[in-house]
């Protein structure tokens, strides 16, 4: 006869609980590990890296234990079955979700990928340095197989590299998008970029592309008076915030606390603008989180799909438009005199022009970019699938480069070792141009209901931060991607509304 099991003596309320505490954990965990990724690229030593090494496997180690705790597990069977409100619903789902992940996967498995990307990011560092792919290969080779075996341990019978994109754990997670969605979009973007980018490079108008670097050098330490003044007309909160300089800019952070990077170049100011005012975005989202929710999934920002459409929002539709250079110009020429005599609408062209031979995917245009996104998540798929060795990349990356783009990388550091991304996530780059849909359909949603151009040529910001931070940042992981986005903007994501606009702003730019 069967044996029924033993029923727990927790109530719900004890169970919640420990939900709770156990959430609060695994993010606390999280959160240190953004501190020691902060540090290795900002402040710590060359020598330190072996040790940080350790320190980060040991975080992830410990996470993993908490996402796996015996405890956890019965406290969300009992919850099961009981009612619950809106947001405790919402919590038990989001750790149910990484419970039934983790616990799917050894411990084995979890030490032998926090062991290999723990150490990954130095080697890349290393690697790009010495613009040679061949000392990252390696170690990229180890951070695939990793992977994979945690794909198969996951969903044996599933696509892995879709168990890739829909189920991992943490920061890294795009839950509730799935890969038909992403694949309809990279379609159309092909279909529609692709001309597009041909019939710019055949038009006859010549754009005021050399509005700045005809007018440099520009000294750094001004460019990041610069940048800091630009975050302040932005309204970043520096109470819980800092900038500093990074080999690539990023936002890691919670709604207490936000380290922000940029990185700068003599010859133009704009690759630190850009990046800062990308970074600016993530940190806005970051910091619209609810306070109060710190520790739980509510006030964990909802995929990186969603976090990249804040920085994209902010980076193409409010600092690549012709308002905010009529708004903006006045305080670059107070930084940099010899600008004087540019105005905004050259500088509206020089920041929107789409390039011939951009090779470099943080420095793209709106329009090449995308490419560059999908020339990366096909070589992602490919290795995943075993269709290419690691060996193939720099060649296979070229090739593509040239089918989509027309260009080939002149380097490795030019080609794959440009991001560290694959140092310890595949995939890595789908999100960029989730973000720049969704950013797009927002910005759409946005103008229904405020005169978006008129309150950025006056600078007045925070009716479009107060509108993101109703319609997106104050919800965390209270509802499924999917449904947040249709709250948002009224209808499920697509690329239409970045397709009309980019026809659109770039068919006028052009004279298409």
């Amino acid at each position: 006869m069967t044996v029924d099991a033993p029923k727990s003596r927790m109530s719900s309320e004890e169970a919640y609980d420990i939900v709770l505490e156990k959430s609060q954990r695994i993010l606390d965990l999280e959160k240190v590990d953004f501190l020691t990724r902060w540090d290795s690229d900002v402040m710590m030593p060359e020598g330190g890296a072996p040790a940080r090494a350790s320190q980060r496997s040991s975080i992830a180690a410990a996470q993993h234990r908490y996402r796996t705790d015996s405890d956890l597990g019965e406290a969300l069977d009992v919850l099961e079955d009981t009612d619950l409100t809106e947001d405790q619903a919402a919590i038990i789902r989001e750790v149910r979700r990484e419970y039934d992940v983790e616990t799917s996967v050894s411990e084995e498995v979890n030490n032998r990928i926090s062991d290999v990307t723990s150490g990954a990011h130095e080697d890349w560092k290393q690697a790009k340095e010495a613009n040679d792919w061949s000392k990252f290969a390696p170690k990229m080779e180890e951070v695939v197989d990793a992977w994979k075996d945690w794909a198969e341990h996951v969903d044996p019978d599933g696509n892995p590299f879709e168990t890739l994109w829909t189920k991992r754990s943490g920061y890294h997670a795009q839950r509730y998008i799935d890969l038909d969605t992403v694949d309809r979009i990279f379609d159309e973007l092909r279909e529609e970029l692709v001309p597009l980018i041909e019939d710019i490079r055949e038009s006859d108008v010549e754009l005021a592309t050399d509005a700045f670097t005809a007018n440099g050098p520009y000294d750094v330490d001004t460019q990041l008076e610069l940048c800091e003044e630009t975050l302040d007309l932005l309204g970043l909160d520096w109470s819980r915030a800092r900038l500093d300089t990074a080999p690539h800019p990023f936002s890691y952070g919670t709604q207490h606390d936000v380290r922000i990077t940029t990185r700068f170049s003599e010859e133009t100011p704009m690759t630190a603008l850009q990046g800062v005012v990308h970074e600016f975005g993530h940190t806005a989202y970051t910091h619209g989180l609810p306070q109060e929710h710190y520790g739980d999934p509510i006030g964990e920002p909802r995929g990186l799909g969603v976090h990249e459409s804040q920085s994209r929002f902010f980076e193409n539709h409010v600092a690549r438009t012709e308002p905010f250079w009529e708004f903006y110009i006045p305080t670059l020429r107070e930084h940099f005199p010899q600008l004087e005599d540019v105005t905004p609408q050259e500088a509206y062209e020089a920041v929107n022009q789409v390039f011939e031979d951009n090779r470099i995917r943080v420095e793209a245009d709106e329009l090449t970019y995308h490419m560059h996104i999908i020339l990366r998540t096909e070589i992602e798929r490919a290795l995943i699938a075993d269709n290419i060795s690691i060996d193939e990349v720099p060649d296979v990356w070229a090739d593509k480069m040239e089918e989509y783009l027309g260009i080939r990388p002149e380097s490795d550091a030019e080609g794959p070792l440009q991001d560290p991304h694959w140092a310890g996530q595949i995939p890595a780059f789908i999100t960029y141009t989730i973000g720049s849909m969704l950013a797009a359909q927002l910005d759409a949603k946005m103008r229904e209901d405020l005169d978006v151009d008129e309150l950025v040529r006056s600078g007045e910001f925070d009716p479009i931060h107060d509108w993101l931070e109703q319609r997106v940042h104050r919800h965390g992981q209270r509802y499924r991607t999917d449904e947040l986005i249709e709250r948002a903007t009224g209808e499920p994501l697509t690329a239409e509304y970045f397709i009309d606009y980019a026809q659109n702003k770039y068919g006028e730019l052009y004279d298409l």
